[in-house]
């Protein structure tokens, strides 16, 4: 018999909470140790393919880095075995003052309890203008 609790839509709340405290420990807590990031950019068809707890970690803390108010809003939560989904609109200031406010997608698989592959998908949208 397995010693771990199935993923549930609770666990991807407190997931979104996580990332909306920008608190890296608890987030890496939610993931596997063999587990995969694949980013909404980069050079390949699935953006950016990031392997492993301490490449991960790092590429979860960039985010707040890149964006320091960035927050995922509006969440909501989908699990069905060892899959889920968990849509938002991503708001944040980039570094020029121009307003982040795009809608997007987290497709999850699970493994033993954990979550072992984010794949993110973001709207490409043009930023806005900085608020006056």
């Amino acid at each position: 018999m397995s010693d771990f609790k199935p993923v549930t839509t609770a666990t991807l709340e407190a997931f979104s909470a996580a990332w909306n405290a920008h608190d890296i420990d608890a987030l890496m807590g939610f993931m596997s140790p063999d587990c995969v990031f694949q980013t909404a950019a980069g050079p390949d068809a699935c953006g950016t393919r990031i392997t492993g707890t301490e490449a991960v970690r790092k590429a979860f803390a960039a985010a707040w880095q890149a964006v320091p108010d960035a927050q995922w809003r509006n969440g909501v939560h989908f699990v069905h075995g060892d899959f889920g989904t968990s849509q938002w609109t991503f708001t944040g200031t980039a570094a020029d003052g121009s307003r982040i406010e795009s809608d997007g997608i987290d497709v999850f698989t699970f493994k033993d309890g954990k979550i072992a592959l984010k794949n993110v998908f973001r709207k490409a949208r043009p930023n806005l203008p900085a608020s006056k």
